[in-house]
């Protein structure tokens, strides 16, 4: 019985209308002093409840001496409650992002190795028509299940892969230089626009005990997600480029581009990338 009062009371009813609503189906048409006695409540509380009850038609009375009252049906009490729960929610999707119209989603920063792994999960998982990837071959093997279930239901899967990344599914473009970039950024990237409407950009740091520089930023930002799809959408570009002309690549811009490099970076660049 408890538990039946406490789910009306998630519904709107307070703990006497829960009980009095309760007591009548027990027994109905009923006297306010039956339904006292049933409900176990102070009879001066049963006749104002009734009539809030009454109020909003969830009880009936009748014109008899003593009065008395009886309940709606149950179905037609969720039936009501279920449609104004909708009703409701349909008008808040409609008008609460009216109140700021230059609402943007908003960018969160997740730390700690076990929620991030969580996050990218999610986001695997939420993906319904694409995801584009860019990972480094260990971290790719913690989400391979979850990938490979998002190919199985017809997600298609692009990746950057670094570190030898070799894939059963998906396609494939094998990123030069990991080991280069992981030293220079102090650790390994990780990318995803899943849907053009969620994105994940952050650095798992090479160290285990460096938990303080291994962080991810995760958005539905539509503007932020466009950006990190670009992203990777270039490296595949320039990656295919260079597999298909590496030595005119090689000719023009030196091993390991470093002419290109030297050119957009300078030639006192501490880092490298791509």
């Amino acid at each position: 019985m408890a538990d039946l009062i406490g789910k009306l009371k998630e519904i709107g009813f307070n703990t006497y209308e829960a009980k009095v609503y309760i007591a009548l189906l027990k027994k109905y048409p009923a006297t306010g002093y039956e339904v006292s006695k049933l409900a176990n409540i102070p009879q001066s509380r049963t006749y104002d409840t009734l009539k809030a009850l009454e109020e909003k038609n969830i009880v009936v009375s009748a014109n008899t001496k003593p009065v008395t009252y009886t309940p709606i049906k149950p179905k037609q009490l969720t039936s009501g409650f279920l449609k104004k729960i909708n009703s409701t929610i349909n008008y808040l999707d409609k008008h609460l992002p009216e109140v700021k119209e230059d609402y943007n989603e908003p960018i969160i920063t997740i730390t700690d190795k076990q929620n991030i792994q969580e996050k990218i999960k999610e986001v695997i998982q939420n993906a319904k028509r694409e995801i584009y990837i860019e990972i480094w071959n260990q971290d790719f093997k913690t989400f391979e299940q979850e990938l490979l279930n998002a190919y199985n239901r017809n997600v298609e899967i692009r990746i950057v892969g670094y570190d030898n990344l070799h894939s059963r599914f998906g396609l494939v473009f094998e990123h030069a230089f990991a080991h280069d970039i992981e030293m220079s950024l102090g650790g390994r990237m990780i990318i995803i626009a899943a849907d053009d409407n969620e994105g994940v950009i952050g650095k798992i740091s090479s160290l285990k005990s460096d938990a303080e520089d291994t962080n991810i930023i995760w958005t539905k930002n539509q503007g932020i997600v466009f950006i990190i799809k670009e992203f990777i959408v270039h490296d595949m570009y320039l990656i295919d480029v260079e597999e298909n002309l590496v030595e005119q690549m090689k000719y023009i811009y030196g091993k390991g581009f470093k002419r290109l490099k030297d050119k957009v970076l300078g030639s006192n660049a501490t880092y490298m990338i791509h």
